[in-house]
């Protein structure tokens, strides 16, 4: 495992870039008309909001996990339970993309999102706390 918290914010970075792909592929039949179906509605209606609004979750949550990851490396502070804690949180995100477009269940979508909740707490609570602080 890499020492750095940039692969992981990169992988997140990519997940939103992905996203944007997904929702631009999901608005094509209704905005260019390519990809519509034969009676010709959009065969991506019923994903394209469920894209838009986890691309959209990308940009709440996630900031205090690139804050979080920025104030670490300028601490010096990325010991392998800390990129562990980075991973965990991107792997959460993929999850809870998934579970949010493909699943319409809030209970799960629910219990993803608590991992990532719980990841980014802990960053937070590796740069404010000295005693946690493990290199």
């Amino acid at each position: 495992m890499t020492s750095s918290l940039i692969p992981p914010m990169a992988a997140h970075v990519a997940l939103a870039a992905l996203l944007y792909v997904a929702l631009t592929v999901a608005r094509a039949p209704a905005v260019w008309g390519i990809g519509r179906a034969r009676d010709g509605g959009n065969p991506f209606a019923q994903l394209e909001p469920r894209i838009s609004a986890n691309l959209s979750n990308q940009f709440e949550w996630p900031l205090f996990f690139h804050v979080a990851c920025v104030l670490l490396l300028m601490q010096g502070t990325t010991g392998s339970w800390v990129v562990g804690l980075a991973w965990l949180f991107v792997a959460g995100r993929v999850l809870h993309s998934l579970v949010q477009i493909f699943i319409p269940s809030l209970r799960l979508r629910g219990l993803v999102f608590t991992v990532n909740f719980l990841a980014v707490l802990a960053l937070w609570a590796v740069l404010v706390t000295p005693v946690v602080r493990l290199h």
